[in-house]
This record gives structure tokens, C-alpha cells and sequence, in this order.
């Protein structure tokens, strides 16, 4: 649940840096709400065993980098946004938590045989 929720944000970020351009202030903590994002979500992809995935997320934190900026052009930033927006999006079908299995078993017919 609450990587869904850091998901969404990632896509509402990003999309609002497609939308608008966003001046150097907001360009840091875009980086950092989508490195953050993306390492939460190459860990959910890694416990849950997909690794191609979780590697395509690892290499988005690496790029989205605070701490030592990449710099790239603006064609290339504008569409890395958008293929980041691809990845989450797709993310939140793929990675989709699946409801809790109960730890005790339902008992459904109670009939004096079954004890």
C-alpha cells in the first residue's frame, strides 16, 4: 500500500515536470522524491523475485541521483521523465501486493466427523 501510494507520487512529479518546466530548486527534489521512489520500488520488485525489473529500477535510481547529478540534455531529460512515467506506471500493475493469505485455516462445514 504504501508503495502505491510513493508510486503515484513519482508519476504526479514527473508528469508535472513534463507539464512544466521546473526551475533548479525544483529539479533537486524531483531527483530526490524519484530516487527514493525508485529504490522502494527495485526493492519490492526484488523480494518479489523480478529482477529484470528491479535492476531497470536500480538504474533509474542511479540516474535520478541526487547526490552526483547526471547531466543530460533537456530532449534527453524530457524523455527519460516520460519513460519513467512508463516504468511506474507499469510497476503499479506488475508489482501489484497481492491480498494476505489467512494464517488459520476457515473452517466451512462443522459436522461432527470432522473433529
Amino acid at each position: 500500500m504504501f508503495t502505491n501510494v510513493m508510486k503515484s507520487i513519482a508519476i504526479g512529479a514527473l508528469l508535472l515536470a513534463l507539464l512544466w518546466r521546473p526551475s533548479a530548486g525544483y529539479e533537486l527534489v524531483l531527483q530526490l522524491v524519484i530516487c527514493i521512489c525508485a529504490v522502494m520500488v527495485m526493492l519490492q520488485a526484488a523480494f518479489s523475485g523480478r529482477f529484470v525489473l528491479a535492476s531497470a529500477f536500480l538504474a533509474m535510481a542511479v540516474v535520478f541521483n541526487p547526490v552526483v547529478p547526471v547531466g543530460l540534455s533537456e530532449s534527453t531529460t524530457r524523455w527519460l521523465n516520460s519513460a519513467s512515467v512508463m516504468m511506474f506506471g507499469l510497476s503499479l500493475v506488475l508489482l501489484n501486493a497481492s491480498k494476505p493469505k489467512l494464517s488459520i485455516p476457515v473452517v466451512r462445514k462443522r459436522t461432527p466427523e470432522s473433529f
